[in-house]
């Protein structure tokens, strides 16, 4: 079946399953009628397939069995399912709490900041009226007292223009927003310092509360209710388990009582145990927070006694941060009983859902059922094992983990809770681990086991009954929450229809992208780089270095590497300079006049030729 038309049928059912209740007189949250659905579709018993499309007949069987089982008012299972829900969608953590208040309280006032912080009042009178609602503001930041209450308006409006005079509220409507919010939240904090201040002084305290007295008062007590029920549903869980276990031993002594009942109850006790262990925690943190707090507010309170002692006046520099730092704590006073008297309505509130036990096994009747039979605790049970642990080399692929070997054993994430990882699917009883006996790791999580045989039997197969586990969960479906498994079925539900948008029964596991560095070489490096054993290397680098001396440098610059640096180019400009090679020279030598005489003849008949050399000498020319 594709994911879309899954989504879309289980849509189809939980929305169907949520009618039908209702016309029967029961208004469920749609996270429960869906947990349910869940519940009925992973029980093996009812022969389910989410591989196959679902017929018609099919999904009016589911939706038969969701509603049978949700209008049973006498099955432990769907209480527990219930106080899972309800726990779920109610509870939350330190931080998350005082989050939500800020912000509702910030929702709150919103009408009065946005009133003064929007209007840009020029007429006297208007400054006036905007003044006024900074007064009311201060008071409703505060706490500490009624708007109605005309001597608290009066100490705050005294407190206000000692540190901010209606002279200054020219400057202040010229602030932007943001500016002036701030502002206002400074003011506050200042006008409550001064309060509490002239309160110690016996000078004020309209509407004041004693919150220090109150708490000490309170957390004792809602520390002392939390002890008494958790050790009453302890009680319960132990009175359970003594009755399973004799009951395996010798069945046809209980015919007449419901194992599968007993065990559901033994379940819901144990859900509500945790619940109750996270609320007395975080009781426990109040009350080291309030002590801390009252030692904080008591030397604040002394040094601003000291500091503004016989003092007429004083700087505002010097005395403004201790009124706000005295301001910050009292906030955190009444952060403190906003977290208690959360803690106490969730410790109500998850007492309806205990209300089956007495009904399905009244007190009469468990004292009949466990007569002759030893009820121990889980720290009885522990202590009995505490001599006895696995011998690591009778396992020879397997790891196990011991106090003394092993770093922060005690901050081990411990499986199924630190219930024993083999009585739950063999069992299918919730007995406590005893991490003395030897903590078996396994695919990289821990699991812990009631004894040393339970270990020995497990630690054969762990896979097989992990899967038993599993298979477990699925026939006792608060069981995915309780041993939390809740990673391996988040697939089947709907997330629409599981959860709201932020939050809801089924949680995933919180996952981030984390990264670590570590220093490989600590201390600085002693490696020479430039060491080199091998003597041809050596003749190489050297013959380089010899070819560099008649090499040239060259630079360029390319389209890639343009404008991406500056580049430079050194080179030797021509020099203006000459050479001769060759020279013109002439001579002037005579030129040779050279006659004859007595060609022509004459009167003899013999002809006589004369030479005569006219050429002149080399020293006359």
């Amino acid at each position: 079946m594709s994911g879309e038309l899954t989504q879309g049928v289980l849509k189809r059912i939980i929305r169907q399953v949520g009618l039908e209740c209702a016309a029967q007189g029961q208004s469920l949250s749609e996270t429960l009628v869906a947990f349910m659905v869940k519940a009925v579709v992973l029980d093996p018993r009812n022969d389910f397939n989410m591989d196959q499309m679902l017929t018609e007949n099919d999904m009016q069987d589911l939706i038969q069995l969701c509603v049978t089982r949700l209008l049973d008012t006498t099955n432990p299972s769907l209480n527990t399912i219930k106080m899972q829900v309800y726990f779920d969608m109610n509870y939350a953590n330190r931080d998350e709490l005082l989050s939500e208040h800020e912000r509702v309280l910030e929702g709150k006032l919103a009408p009065v900041v946005r009133a003064i912080t929007v209007s840009g009042p020029h007429a006297q009178e208007e400054m006036e009226n905007v003044y006024q609602k900074i007064v009311t503001y201060v008071l409703l930041r505060s706490g500490l007292g009624s708007p109605t209450d005309i001597e608290a308006i009066r100490e705050v409006t005294a407190a206000l223009q000692s540190v901010f005079p209606q002279t200054e509220m020219i400057t202040f409507i010229s602030l932007s927003k943001k500016d002036k919010e701030q502002q206002l939240k400074d003011l506050a904090m200042l006008v409550t310092g001064i309060r509490l201040y002239n309160k110690q002084c016996q000078k004020g305290g309209s509407g004041f509360d004693d919150l220090p007295n109150i708490l000490h008062e309170a957390i004792p007590s809602a520390t002392q209710t939390l002890d008494e029920r958790l050790n009453s549903c302890q009680l319960l869980a132990y009175r359970y388990m003594a009755l399973l276990e004799s009951l395996q031993e010798d069945p046809p002594r209980y015919s007449q009582l419901s194992t599968f009942k007993l065990k559901e109850a033994l379940f819901n006790v144990r859900q509500y145990e945790a619940f109750l262990c996270i609320l007395q925690s975080n009781a426990i943190t109040s009350a080291q927070e309030v002590e801390a707090l009252d030692v904080k507010f008591e030397a604040a309170m002394m040094v601003l006694k000291n500091t503004m002692q016989d003092k007429t006046s004083i700087e505002s520099k010097e005395v403004f941060p201790m009124f706000m730092e005295l301001s910050k704590l009292w906030a955190s006073y009444q952060n403190e009983m906003l977290l208690l008297s959360f803690l106490t309505n969730m410790a109500d509130n998850l007492q309806q859902f205990l209300e089956i036990q007495s009904q399905l096994f009244p007190e009469e009747m468990l004292i009949s059922l466990l007569e002759g039979v030893t009820v121990k605790s889980d720290e009885e049970r522990i202590k009995e094992t505490m001599g006895t642990r696995v011998n690591v080399s009778d396992f020879k692929n397997q790891e196990w983990l011991f106090p003394e070997t092993t770093d922060n054993f005690d901050q081990l994430l411990i499986q199924y809770h630190g219930f024993c990882a083999h009585s739950i699917g063999v069992k299918s009883i919730t007995l406590p681990g005893n991490p003395a006996i030897g903590i078996l790791k396994h695919k990289e999580k821990y699991y812990v086991f009631s004894s040393k045989e339970a270990a020995y039997i497990f630690a054969q197969d762990p896979d097989k009954f992990i899967q038993l586990n599993v298979e477990k969960a699925k026939k006792y479906a608060e069981l995915i929450q309780l041993l939390g498994l809740c990673h391996q079925f988040e697939y089947l539900v709907p997330h629409a229809q599981a959860r709201n948008a932020k939050k809801g029964l089924m949680k995933p596991s919180p996952k981030c992208d984390s990264g670590t560095q570590t220093d490989t070489h600590i201390l600085p490096p002693t490696i020479v780089r430039s060491y080199e054993w091998n003597e041809w290397e050596l003749r190489r680098k050297a013959i380089k270095l010899a070819n560099l001396r008649r090499k040239l440098t060259h630079a360029m610059q390319t389209d890639l590497s343009h404008m991406r640096r500056e580049n430079f180019t050194q080179v030797y400009l021509p020099k203006d300079v000459g050479t001769q090679t060759k020279r013109d020279n002439s001579s002037n030598v005579p030129k040779p006049q050279i006659f004859l005489k007595g060609l022509r003849g004459g009167s003899s008949p013999t002809t006589h030729m004369v030479t005569v050399d006219l050429t002149r000498p080399l020293d006359e020319t």
